[in-house]
């Protein structure tokens, strides 16, 4: 049986998705004009601390709490009107996640290159 390696599939990924770097990223929370959206593990956001101002949505339920007619939606958590701006620790989950959401639909989203490793390099505010 041949499968798709994890490497493949966010190559693919990355070819149909909207990239943005960090400092676009800071850009847009700092103007208020996007959901800014951590799919990290709890667990690394009790570790590590957390972007000021993003939500947490985990990748393991991104896709039932983005989803209105789910019993997992989170009703009023995003602003399903506002640019969904993902990201991780480094870039390759929110990159699968990031397309995901465009296959559901979604067609104002992005994910930050480098994830919460690049982002703390750059400006945002870290809290834990």
């Amino acid at each position: 049986m041949k499968i798709k390696s994890s490497r493949d599939l966010v190559t693919e990924a990355l070819s149909e998705i909207k990239t943005i770097s960090p400092k676009e990223g800071l850009e847009k929370i700092n103007n208020k004009s996007c959901n800014l959206i951590d799919i990290r593990d709890i667990r690394e956001l009790e570790r590590l601390g957390r972007i000021e101002n993003s939500s947490h949505v985990p990748r393991g339920m991104l896709e039932f709490w983005m989803d209105p007619d789910s019993q997992y939606f989170k009703d009023g958590k995003i602003d399903m009107n506002k640019e969904m701006v993902l990201f991780c620790a480094g870039g390759l989950r929110s990159a699968l996640a990031t397309k995901s959401l465009q296959e559901m639909g979604f067609t104002n989203v992005c994910h930050i290159e480098g994830g919460f490793g690049a982002m703390q390099n750059s400006g945002f505010k870290v809290v834990k």
